[in-house]
């Protein structure tokens, strides 16, 4: 699978739902999106896991080919002073369950098919 960040970024807008955060929105649908799509691109892509504390807890994102790629950064209403901590996929899991993965892996790879 190729890693094309603005066929990403359209898949993963369609794929987010409630099932794959709780704190998902109509209005806001990257909300609470970040330890779930930063696994999965992970996964699919490789790259190094990233994190930045934030005051309601650790954003996470993702690094491929020695660039940032903060999928879920629209969540958010001013812009982040990423740290660019390395993280492993245990850091991330303590926010996002398995089912929540297994739902994003599934609905990204549908919208992915479907646009490309």
């Amino acid at each position: 699978m190729s890693f094309d960040p603005d066929e990403v970024q359209s898949a993963l807008r369609k794929a987010w739902s409630l099932s794959t955060a709780s704190k998902w929105a109509p209005n806001n649908p990257a909300a609470g999106q970040c330890n779930v799509t930063s696994l999965l691109i992970h996964e699919l892509f490789g790259g190094d896991l990233l994190k930045t504390p934030l005051p309601a807890g650790d954003h996470f994102y993702n690094r491929i080919g020695g660039r940032r790629y903060d999928f879920t950064a629209s969540q958010f209403d001013r812009p982040i002073a990423y740290m660019d901590l390395r993280a492993n996929r245990a850091d991330a899991e303590l926010g996002a369950t398995s089912d929540e993965l297994a739902e994003l892996r599934s609905a990204f790879q549908e919208h992915r098919t479907k646009s490309g």
